[in-house]
């Protein structure tokens, strides 16, 4: 008997997902415990498996669509099953009877809906997708396709900003882009109007105005559902298709470069060679992160716009929805936990002879951060009271420490942990480290590596910043701030000679961590840091 998957709930915030790749494709054989398909959230990129056996009968949610929890996904059955029962139950929108139950609610708008389901045979309307979880608006970056151009299924149809990222987003239809619903730099609520494609020549005028007018509804969504799953299941080799598109061409020796259109149209908008560049891609290709993790190998003084001598001049820059959505969160930490800052120095000789001497092992290779997590960790299993977190309810004194490390990445920051990492050894905290790192700038964390922190570090030491304060990273209740080793006149023994120094801040929330614990916890992270040899007893 045929079963009804639907949209699962990856995460206890999770509101909807969507569906970044399908494994399997209609018709195929699946086994229990097979990955059906990748579901993003807005954290992470979650395999899903099957809990059922039989043949993929139906997919409901095509790659690059978004849809709530619990809404159909796919139906697993016996090859051959007639599974229109299911469907029918399952898109309650698409009966008659309902239709016209929510018309006689809005009887105003009975004209408009009754339009918009008369969409010309081949002509598929594309909304506003929604790329993550907490994305409720997108904003197009750039268009890669102009009216009137062949739209080919896996083209790269335009970049959207969402509140996490800059996102290219992806064709899953073939024909001409007939009509575009939002320019570069507007924005628009999720399944708002994004485009039209369809045959070239229809006429889409009235399809176009239409849905803007209905958008606030739910009646034009509901209509173009059932026609996605229709097609779904009369055409379910676009699948296929879909690989044939995403199939990336090589880098050559004899010196052509291959590039996706996004990544060509970045790096000619930064001035960077392509040449130059190294790809990830599927087979080198140079794809969209390859530009943004790139750092060209001389860079020249920046040059600022030109503006005539005594003339006012300014740019406006709308805010980003991943800005949006990092004001809000650090704004409620800062404004809801009262902070309070302790500044230490640390003398770092030792730690510099230790790490020099530690490195000098074969296949061995230690960083300072790796240290001072280290060092955290263990000052950490003494001070509960700073290992803490704080809850309306209650206060949660943690006997275990997982480490939260902040990583900066193109589209914003990520506080990947280290598990029990007083239990791990420097150079396991730094292959967790490294390895977290790499994975966050190309989004491959998942949603459980990067919560349950109980204290977290921020590093900008590597930036030459000596000193800076950081907004604690909730429910934690401190965070530290890791400042450069900075090379100085130090005073020993009443002589003043030369030395090397790193300023730490740690912020505390004074509702679960005193002046006087913050202060202890310090100084036992004094004792590790200046006595390195320690941390290995």
């Amino acid at each position: 008997m045929a079963e009804v998957i639907n949209m699962p709930r990856l995460s206890d915030t999770m509101e909807e997902g969507t569906v970044a790749a399908w494994l399997k494709k209609v018709g195929d054989k699946v086994e229990e415990g097979d990955i059906l398909a990748e579901i993003e959230t807005d954290k992470a990129t979650m395999e899903f498996e099957s809990f059922n056996e039989g043949t993929l009968l139906h997919i409901g949610i095509q790659e690059g669509e978004t849809a709530k929890v619990d809404t159909l996904l796919a139906i697993i059955g016996d090859e051959g099953e007639d599974i229109s029962g299911l469907l029918n139950g399952s898109t309650s929108e698409t009966s008659e009877p309902e239709a016209k139950a929510e018309v006689t609610e809005l009887p105003e708008e009975k004209e408009e809906v009754s339009e918009a389901q008369d969409i010309p045979e081949g002509v598929t309307v594309v909304p506003m997708p929604r790329l993550s979880d907490t994305m409720e608006e997108g904003t197009v970056s750039t268009w890669l396709k102009k009216v009137g151009e062949e739209v080919e299924e896996g083209d790269i149809l335009a970049e959207i900003e969402t509140d996490k990222a800059t996102m290219e987003f992806e064709s899953f239809q073939s024909g001409t882009l007939l009509h575009i619903g939002l320019e570069e730099g507007e924005s628009a609520k999720v399944d708002a109007l994004l485009a039209i494609i369809g045959p070239a020549g229809t006429e889409v005028s009235g399809i176009a105005k239409n849905y803007k007018a209905e958008s606030p509804t739910s009646e034009v969504k509901q209509t173009e559902a059932p026609k996605k799953e229709t097609k779904a299941m009369e055409t379910p080799k676009a699948e296929p298709k879909k690989e044939k598109a995403t199939v990336s061409k090589t880098n050559t020796p004899n010196g052509r470069v291959f590039a996706s259109p996004l990544a060509k149209k970045m790096a000619e908008e930064k001035g960077f060679n392509l040449s130059q560049i190294s790809g990830t891609g599927e087979n080198g290709r140079i794809v969209k992160r390859d530009i943004e993790n790139f750092t060209p190998a001389t860079q020249g003084a920046s040059v600022g716009k030109f503006v005539p001598t005594g003339q006012e001049d300014f740019d406006e820059v709308p805010n980003s929805n991943m800005r949006k959505a990092i004001a809000k969160n650090l704004a409620k930490s800062k404004f809801s936990a009262p902070h309070y800052y302790l500044n230490v120095e640390f003398d770092m000789e030792n730690a510099i002879a230790f790490r020099e001497q530690y490195n000098s092992l074969p296949d061995t290779k230690i960083s300072y951060n790796d240290m001072i997590v280290k060092a955290c960790a263990l000052a950490l299993k003494q001070h509960p009271q700073v290992n803490s977190q704080w809850f309306d309810d209650r206060m949660q004194l943690n006997n275990h420490v997982h480490i939260g490390v902040a990583v900066a990445v193109p589209d914003g920051l990520v506080v990947p942990v280290v598990r029990f990492a007083n239990e791990q050894s420097l150079p396991q905290i730094g292959a967790a480290v490294k390895d977290y790192a790499g994975r966050a700038r190309n989004k491959k964390l998942t949603l459980d590596e990067m919560e349950g922190s109980t204290f977290t570090i921020s590093n900008l030491g590597m930036f030459g910043i000596e000193s800076f304060t950081s907004i604690i990273n909730q429910p934690n209740s401190a965070i530290l701030s890791v400042g450069a080793i900075v090379s100085k006149p130090v005073v020993k023994n009443g002589q003043v000679v030369a030395g090397n120094t790193m300023k730490l801040t740690m912020a505390c929330d004074h509702r679960t961590v005193d002046g006087a614990t913050g202060a202890q916890f310090l100084q036992t992270l004094k004792g590790y840091i200046e006595n390195p040899i320690t941390m290995l007893v």
